[in-house]
């Protein structure tokens, strides 16, 4: 088994983007959701689920310049504090940030039809839903694809490693529940399944739905009320993960 992609987003909800390599760091991936989209009027973090026009914006930041492609334009500028610190909300969960003074305000505004703001998240993993690692499997993939009758683009899970596992039995990874892996240098925990919602069915570059995958993957993975597809994971042992990289489960754990 080995890892086929390596995915994040600088900015949570923006564009799955793929890289050849990530330093795992004990929070997570270096770089992984930095920034977000908020809504100061209602006081909260906005979604992909809601806002899915964000996955047509992909972010980097390199050299201390974040840069978004934001309806077909590109904006980029140095990050500086306004000022302006936040107690917002994340699915329940208050997380501090600050308001980034910027050009990207104005293009998110225009892009979302309402006023928004950019902010940085003070502390790394402050808008990551569960564990800050999570991984799906070519097997699991294959399912899901055979099940729909479609080709699946694995960034609809916005996952960031998908493994290789060749002609494994589909869900292999939920038998990883509670076992580390080594990737590359680095070594994880993992945990329990990852429940899935509509932002499967949005196009990973456009936004645009037009699938039913969320309605053929409860046909036969509905779990109570979640759906789940792939495994959450936490990082143990900091270090360098690259594409091609081999995946060992540990014994005895």
């Amino acid at each position: 088994m080995q890892i086929r992609d390596i995915g994040l987003s600088v900015l949570k909800g923006g564009r799955h983007t793929t890289r050849e390599n990530v330093l795992l760091e004990a929070h997570g991936p270096a770089g992984d959701r930095h920034f977000a989209v908020v809504d100061l009027a209602e006081g909260r973090v906005l979604k992909t689920v809601e806002h899915p026009l964000l996955l047509t914006c992909r972010a980097r930041w390199d050299d201390g310049v974040l840069s978004i492609d934001i309806g077909g334009r590109q904006v980029a500028a140095k990050p500086e504090s306004n000022g302006q610190n936040l107690t917002l909300d994340y699915w329940g969960r208050a997380v501090c940030m600050h308001v980034v003074g910027g050009p990207w305000a104005r293009a998110f505004s225009r892009l979302l039809g309402k006023d928004v703001a950019v902010a940085q998240i003070n502390a790394p993993g402050g808008v990551v839903y569960g564990d800050p690692v999570t991984i799906v499997t070519t097997s699991s993939l294959r399912r899901l694809a055979d099940e729909a009758a479609t080709t699946i683009d694995a960034r609809r899970f916005r996952s960031t490693f998908t493994i290789d596992t060749g002609d494994a039995v589909a869900h292999v990874e939920d038998s990883w529940a509670g076992r580390e892996l080594d990737l590359g240098s680095a070594r994880l925990l993992v945990g329990a399944g990852i429940p899935r919602c509509a932002v499967i069915d949005s196009e990973p570059d456009t936004g645009a739905r037009g699938t039913n995958l969320l309605k053929t993957l409860a046909r036969y993975r509905l779990s109570g009320s979640d759906i789940p597809f792939g495994v959450y994971a936490q990082v143990i042992r900091p270090g360098i993960v690259g594409c091609g990289d081999q995946l060992r489960i540990l014994p005895g754990s």
